[in-house]
């Protein structure tokens, strides 16, 4: 019993920041998330910025200016967790804004950049049922992105592109064993109510070869961007405040290596395949720390490293791109995507699987200067079912079902041309 109740609370300490280093939003523009992130190798607007840099020194009319816009409203259904009462439960349904903004100035001699905002993660989820609560009652996490750019053509065929990450995070963590103690005496009522955000800096890297006029192949790299997130947090037990006072930890946003290739048929069609390894594996562990405070009968509960250990995980895409007679672009992708998040550390905070993303779009050309249009993705859930006696997590060492969550994705979008 003893190493249950321990578990409860180290479980707590865990909660809050997981989600930064599990969740990400790789789709950033209207075509983005019409190919389902299948966006690497052929890149048509000022989203290049972003997706590929390198591309910009291919992008038509070196007097040219590109500017683009868009809101991406994010549903994220509940999860329901299926064992026993009162073990079960189900999160809240929410519904997150994400904006995207990009600019590509004209050329300079061999030379372009460009820059672009975005909001490449972020997450907020609550629980109320008592077992779920214990570890993330609430857990909400923003994370922009101001990414500056500039590309090199080295030859006609040949260019390189890069830039600089600016990435600020915030984010709020709330738990409370309260009600789990209700129906437990053994648990502690205990409670965390934490507040921090951080401003960290990282790199991109992007190369494209086009061995002919119809083929791209194309190859970008985001380096690994440590979130040393700082702030302050309020500890309690049986209602009583030990701690109120500094508080930090640091979480990756991890590296991510994009390989991918593209062909054009007759300036009509383009068909693109893209491998995305991420490295998750830079997540072994969270690390609390308090300002150097002794927290007395809490540091079991807040003050203890929780190993993670995290996998790499590959993803794969495949994007259309059908140029119509209608001034309509049609695009649709499909994507196999990995979960990090292993059986033994997996947690209420982040019950994450493996995906199957399916998407569709469209970009309407009203005029030779102004487009816009509309896009959507299903991120589908498999159902994920807990071994008993894997999961460190005292609840989900009993065993358990996973299901429901995803996500509904859906984009607008307006570029212009000067």
């Amino acid at each position: 019993m003893k190493q249950v109740v321990r578990g409860v609370a180290l479980s707590i300490a865990a909660s809050g920041i997981v989600m930064g280093g599990g969740y990400k939003i790789p789709e950033q523009s209207l075509n983005s998330m019409a190919l389902g992130a299948a966006y690497i190798a052929h890149t048509a607007g000022a989203d290049t910025v972003y997706f590929n840099p390198a591309n910009m020194s291919f992008m038509g009319g070196d007097d040219k200016q590109y500017i683009e816009g868009g809101l991406t409203l994010a549903n994220l259904p509940s999860i329901s967790y299926s064992l026993m009462d009162p073990y079960s439960g189900e999160s809240k349904e929410e519904n997150i804004l994400i904006p995207n903004m990009h600019y590509l100035s004209k050329a300079y001699g061999e030379w372009r950049w460009g820059v672009s905002l975005t909001a490449p993660g972020g997450l907020s989820k609550r629980w109320e049922t008592p077992a779920q609560k214990a570890y993330a009652e609430e857990f909400t996490l923003k994370i922009v992105e101001l990414n500056p750019s500039a590309s090199y053509r080295a030859m006609d065929n040949l260019s390189f592109g890069g830039g600089v990450r600016l990435v600020y995070s915030e984010g709020i963590v709330k738990s409370s064993t309260k009600d789990l103690s209700m129906i437990n005496p053994m648990i502690p009522p205990v409670a965390r109510d934490m507040e921090g955000d951080t401003v960290e800096f990282g790199y991109n890297l992007a190369m494209t070869y086009k061995p002919t006029e119809d083929i791209n192949l194309a190859a970008t790299y985001r380096s690994n961007v440590d979130l040393g997130e700082e702030g302050t947090a309020k500890l309690s037990y049986a209602g009583m405040t030990m701690y109120d006072g500094a508080a930090s930890v640091s979480v990756p946003l991890p590296a991510a290596l994009n390989l991918a290739v593209s062909k054009t048929w007759e300036d009509k069609f383009t068909l693109e395949l893209v491998y995305e390894r991420t490295y998750w594996s830079e997540y072994a562990q969270l690390d609390f720390e308090y300002g150097g405070a002794n927290i007395g009968p809490l540091t079991p509960a807040f003050d203890t490293p929780i190993p993670k250990d995290w996998e790499d995980t590959d993803t794969f895409r495949i994007g259309a791109t059908m140029k119509m007679d209608n001034k309509i672009t049609a695009m649709m992708g499909f994507a196999i995507d990995e979960t990090p998040v292993i059986e033994k550390t997996i947690g209420f905070e982040l019950p994450d699987s493996d995906a199957k993303i399916f998407s569709m779009g469209f970009r309407y050309q009203q005029n030779d200067q102004l487009s816009w249009g509309a896009a959507f993705l299903y991120d589908n859930k498999e159902t994920r079912s807990i071994t008993k006696g894997v999961a460190d997590n005292p609840v989900l060492a009993n065993g358990g079902d996973f299901g429901g969550g995803g996500a509904y994705l859906t984009t607008v979008g307006v570029a212009y041309e000067f």
